[in-house]
């Protein structure tokens, strides 16, 4: 129960900050000023882990690290759109960063635990924290000319089009929620070692890196393929070859994601764009997932689980090309034409 409520806490702040934190970083075009910030109050914050193992400390020091946690990931792509400009789709040779560094501490940080303890991963983590924090000191901040009023930016978030994508998108992370949770564990049930279980975490994110290195190049429910294969097999050949589709159904759909939500929403709102959706997917779809997972599991096993995962990613899918394909043709809200990486385009929505 304390673990959960710590975990949880975390989440929490991951829904509404980035919101908070992206109002005011477009409200007062201080985007990369509170990126520092929050960079180096978080490792700070994070410090305080090492001085106490009492829980209610624990708890405080987690949601307060959540509120300095929760804009860095939203601000880091919206960064990374201005910086791209005009080679938006080539995205994924960036993104393919993270996927290594993931695949490093799955397959390296098992031997560290080994040899010391597994405290060793609150000074692991408070370590990357301080070295991104020194990162964040040399971002290119991209000025942009303002051609709308942020209120009038504002309301292209509540444009129809945006709202049925983040509908869809928080059902995508829904479903999602077991795999993250409980995709261990059902391995581990099933008698496969912990090395065979790290190579699946890795082997997934490997996947990932092929599809973002031609991310310009791909642009689908392959969710629903891969939830049901891991609630009918149990072979170990089988259980790796799903892993491979985690390039679609997490790689794919992310770089997907970040791309449209950049098309839809303005230049001045940039940042709480990318705040939404990173607060109603990775924060509330994966909480409502971990939630209903965790309530599911003893009642009805893990197979049952990735059953329920694939009748979700397939209902998130139905609402958004149901929505594409049924939907009128909408007059465009605003039209400006402006110069977007030395090529003239025009921009509508």
């Amino acid at each position: 129960v304390e673990i959960g409520n710590l975990a949880a806490a975390r989440q929490v702040a991951m829904i509404i900050f980035p919101l908070i934190w992206g109002t005011l970083a477009d409200r007062f075009k201080a985007r990369r000023p509170i990126f520092i910030f929050a960079s180096f109050a978080g490792a700070v914050v994070w410090g305080g882990l090492l001085l106490t193992a009492d829980y209610g400390w624990m708890l405080l020091i987690v949601t307060i690290y959540g509120v300095f946690y929760a804009p860095l990931i939203p601000f880091l792509e919206a960064f990374t759109m201005d910086i791209l400009g005009g080679h938006k789709k080539s995205y994924g040779r960036t993104r393919l960063w993270g996927s290594i560094a993931f695949i490093s501490m799955v397959l390296g940080l098992g031997w560290v635990i080994d040899r010391f303890s597994i405290k060793i991963i609150l000074s692991v983590i408070l370590v990357g924290s301080l070295l991104q924090s020194l990162v964040a000191l040399i971002i290119p901040n991209v000025n942009l000319k303002s051609t709308l009023p942020f209120g009038q930016g504002v309301k292209s978030v509540f444009h129809g089009r945006f709202i049925i994508f983040m509908i869809s998108a928080f059902i995508m992370l829904l479903s999602h929620g077991a795999y993250y949770s409980f995709f261990s564990i059902h391995l581990n049930k099933l008698g496969y070692s912990t090395t065979f279980i790290s190579s699946c975490w890795a082997l997934a994110s490997t996947a990932e890196i092929g599809v973002m290195l031609f991310s310009d190049r791909i642009f689908k429910l392959m969710a629903v393929i891969r939830w049901t294969v891991l609630y009918r097999v149990t072979g170990a050949l089988a259980i790796l070859g799903s892993q491979l589709t985690h390039a679609v159904t997490y790689g794919t759909f992310h770089m997907a994601s970040i791309l449209y939500v950049d098309r839809l929403i303005p230049k001045e709102v940039k940042t709480l764009g990318q705040g939404i959706n990173n607060a109603l997917t990775y924060g509330l779809g994966l909480m409502v997932g971990f939630y209903i997972s965790g309530n599911l599991y003893e009642h009805f096993g893990t197979p049952f689980l990735f059953a329920l995962s694939a009748i979700l990613a397939l209902v998130g899918g139905i609402v958004f090309a149901g929505f594409e394909i049924l939907r009128p043709r909408l007059k465009p809200v605003r039209s400006v034409n402006h110069r977007d990486g030395g090529k003239r385009e025009r921009a509508t929505i």
